[in-house]
C-alpha cells in the first residue's frame, strides 16, 4: 500500500502534462509554480431542454456531450445498468429519485432506440 499514492501521484501528475516547473531558492529547497493549460472547447453541446438539463447535471461533469452522443444504441434496462455502476463504482452523486426520468433522457438521445422528444 505504501506504494500506491506515489503511483497515483505520478498518474495523475503525467496526465497534466508533467509536474510544474520547479526553482531552486538559496536555501537549496525548491518551489513549485503553478502553468496554465489550454483545454479544447467542447464541439458538441446538448439541445435546450429539461431531459437535457438532467443529463448535464447528472453526467457530463465527467462524460462530454459528443461521448455522450456517440454511445451504441443501448436499451432502457442497459442504461438503468450503467447509471448504477456510476452511482456505486465511480460515486456518481445520482439521486435515485431521477434515475428514471434520466434512463429517459439518455434513451432519448440520438442514435438510441427511444429517440424522440421528451416533455
Amino acid at each position: 500500500m505504501k506504494r500506491a499514492l506515489p503511483l497515483a501521484l505520478v498518474a495523475i501528475v503525467a496526465g497534466c502534462g508533467g509536474p510544474p516547473a520547479a526553482k531552486s531558492d538559496p536555501a537549496g529547497s525548491f518551489r513549485f509554480e503553478n502553468k496554465a493549460i489550454e483545454l479544447p472547447a467542447d464541439r458538441l453541446t446538448l439541445a435546450p431542454g429539461a431531459a437535457n438539463e438532467l443529463i448535464a447535471q447528472n453526467c457530463t461533469g465527467c462524460h462530454s456531450a459528443e461521448m455522450l452522443t456517440t454511445q451504441p444504441s443501448l436499451d432502457a434496462k442497459t442504461w438503468a445498468a450503467e447509471i448504477a455502476k456510476m452511482r456505486k463504482v465511480y460515486h456518481a452523486p445520482i439521486d435515485p429519485a431521477d434515475e428514471a426520468r434520466l434512463v429517459a433522457a439518455l434513451s432519448a438521445l440520438p442514435g438510441q432506440p427511444g429517440a424522440r422528444a421528451i416533455p
